[in-house]
């Protein structure tokens, strides 16, 4: 599961990312530092013409009772009729600079934060929709997970599917790459205790 991310916003390919976005989306504000659910953050998507950022919330409205809907799994959400048509047809990339896991041992928690080795960009894969709130129409993403690789197993089950800078345009625009892609193993991430 992937229930909360960073955004580093010291990082200068992020504060262009976080520039743009807020531009792209009428001077909306977004959320850096450690991310939760609901919050606005940047995520790249295609809008016709290009991939561009823009801000989004994060989970999609759950209907059958509060709250949201933060993960799908990447093995089951074309069968689930709340993500298959934004799985197709609507999939957008979450940029981070990591994601947190907690390792339970007895009573205590380990919080880790997961990161690309080489890298200060971590780029998830993501659908999203468009919803009605308060009156506002509002686009909203949940992050795809799927079984977690040996760099992560030891401390939870699942992880986000990660996509490297080269593939981030192909699962926006291409469905075939990405529908090939929902089975892929992530590569392999540094962890660091925080």
């Amino acid at each position: 599961m992937c229930g909360r991310y960073l955004i580093d916003d010291k990082d200068y390919e992020f504060r262009e990312i976080i520039t743009e976005a807020v531009r792209n989306s009428g001077n909306m504000d977004v959320k850096t530092g450690e991310i939760f659910p609901t919050d606005k953050v940047p995520v790249l998507f295609h809008d016709g013409s290009y991939t561009k950022p823009y801000v989004m919330g994060w989970g999609f409205p759950n209907i059958y009772k509060s709250g949201v809907i933060i993960n799908a799994r990447a093995e089951s959400a074309l069968e689930k009729r709340m993500f298959k048509d934004s799985l197709l047809s609507r999939r957008c990339v979450i940029p981070a600079s990591g994601f947190f896991e907690w390792e339970k041992k007895g009573s205590a928690k380990n919080k880790y934060l997961f990161t690309l080795p080489g890298s200060n960009m971590i780029y998830l894969a993501g659908f999203y929709n468009g919803y009605i709130i308060g009156g506002m129409p509002v686009n909203r993403f949940v992050i795809l997970t799927t079984a977690a690789n040996r760099s992560i197993s030891d401390i939870h089950d699942r992880m986000p599917l990660i996509l490297l800078k080269n593939e981030v345009r192909d699962w926006i625009t291409n469905r075939d790459f990405a529908l090939s892609f929902l089975s892929s193993i992530p590569p392999d991430l540094d962890r660091s205790l925080v």
